[in-house]
């Protein structure tokens, strides 16, 4: 028999839910089985799939425990050994605000290797390496590729990642980036409204109801230029993958170091003659209001010290009272 509390943070979880992150090596058709034959207790009385746990109650699996929890594939904790290379710019007990550096992926996947931020943020919170699966682990509230440094925001909590996603999905949050793009801009300032193809559509999808394209709007400006290269403030009001790299190819004067949506002599060029060793692009600042308290929350990520130096050796002038990041 397997016996769990549930705790304030599991609080407020379907049931179903709740035994689905218990009982993770358990399949969900077994789940399901123990549910309908009753062998699911909630303070004793049957437990129902939909019904939502309050903190302190106590659910009751009948079964073999070692085999429900299967302990011993359990392994060590993921983040063992692990030293973070974030800056903290901001940290309370619902969230952290970090500047990620670039070359760190946020999550794990295909061609990862080493740490990533998932893995550091919980080194760094001291995330137990027992903690039940029943638990919510802190991770990112939002996606950075791996080559942007920047603000990334982390969740300690259950209930603030659910906040945090509402805010996000809702578009109530300003993200402000700084990037060096080819070329000059013909105006100091624009609005870049082009709809672009949904990234992660399937090939079925795309053969049965073709590409979808959604919504997406970039505003930028223009801080200083040169006849080669223009370095911008863009604010993005709409959060599609790739989204400023995207847009600004499609203008012409695409992200400086960008492998993928750049330009490649361009690319060479900012390398050789201005020492760019990866992609220009930095989440400078982030603002939301706290999803837990509402009031305004403004972070800063200070301009990485390569990108200074780029930025130098162009003559171009840094943004208005920009530093480098001290890590």
């Amino acid at each position: 028999m397997l016996e769990m509390k549930v705790s304030a943070d599991a609080a407020g979880q379907r049931l179903d839910k709740f035994l689905r992150r218990a009982l993770k090596d358990v399949p969900l058709s077994h789940i399901f089985k123990l549910l309908r034959t009753r062998k699911v207790r909630v303070n004793g009385a049957r437990g129902k799939a939909e019904q939502v746990l309050a903190e302190g109650e106590v659910v009751v699996v009948r079964g073999d425990e070692e085999k429900l929890l299967a302990r011993g594939e359990e392994g060590p904790a993921p983040h063992g050994g692990v030293k973070p290379t974030f800056r903290v710019l901001y940290e309370d007990e619902h969230l952290l605000a970090v500047d990620k550096p670039s070359g760190l992926a946020a999550h794990p996947g295909t061609g990862i290797t080493g740490a990533t931020l998932v893995e550091e943020a919980r080194a760094y919170l001291k995330v137990p390496a027992n903690l039940p699966s029943t638990e919510f682990k802190p991770s990112p509230a939002h996606r950075l590729d791996r080559e942007t440094s920047g603000v990334v925001l982390v969740a300690k909590t259950r209930r603030c990642m659910a906040a945090l996603t509402e805010i996000f999905t809702s578009g109530d949050v300003r993200k402000t980036y700084l990037t060096l793009a080819k070329g000059k801009l013909p105006r100091t300032e624009g609005v870049i409204d082009l709809p672009l193809s949904e990234h992660e559509q399937t090939s079925r999808s795309k053969a049965q109801r073709g590409v979808n394209f959604q919504e997406a709007l970039t505003r930028y400006r223009v801080l200083s230029s040169m006849r080669e290269a223009s370095l911008l403030s863009v604010r993005i009001e709409t959060g599609r993958t790739h989204q400023i790299r995207r847009h600004l190819q499609s203008t012409g004067h695409p992200v400086a170091g960008d492998g993928r949506y750049g330009d490649f002599p361009f690319n060479r060029l900012a390398k050789t003659r201005w020492g760019l060793k990866r992609m220009f692009l930095h989440a400078w600042k982030l603002e939301i209001p706290h999803p837990m308290t509402e009031r305004p929350l403004r972070v800063e990520a200070p301009v990485p010290e390569d990108l200074l130096a780029v930025l130098r050796k162009m003559n171009l002038a840094p943004p208005p009272g920009a530093a480098a990041a001290e890590r």
